[in-house]
């Protein structure tokens, strides 16, 4: 099987960046695309961005510009950079992943909070 460990959220102040990680560990054969995800209280979880096997990108319109998402292909690792961070953007942050395994399936990591307040 495979485990999404994200890492990096916290508090930040409006302006501020975070960088965002998540690993992905276990049986994998192939990574064909990862994501992440977001949901605020009251809200659907909403693609952020994602990045293909071939390093094509798509962001959402409201991070466009702000946020970066890249993939260490080697550490089977994919990273948000999130800069200019809003109050809108406070929400938890998910990374997903569409993997080879023992199958092909979506797997999703436990979630990790991003906090941006004055």
């Amino acid at each position: 099987q495979v485990q999404l460990v994200e890492s990096g959220g916290g508090l930040v102040h409006p302006g501020g960046s975070l960088r965002l990680s998540c690993a992905a560990s276990g049986t994998i054969f192939s990574i064909y695309r990862m994501g992440w995800y977001r949901q605020a209280p009251g809200n659907q979880r909403e693609l952020v961005a994602e990045i293909t096997d071939s390093g094509s990108t798509n962001y959402a319109d409201s991070v466009k510009g702000r946020f970066t998402i890249s993939r260490d292909y080697a550490k089977n690792t994919v990273y948000l950079q999130m800069n200019g961070l809003q109050i809108e953007d406070t929400a938890i942050y998910y990374c997903q992943g569409e993997i080879r395994s023992v199958y092909r399936g979506s797997w999703w990591g436990q979630g990790t909070q991003v906090t941006v307040s004055s």
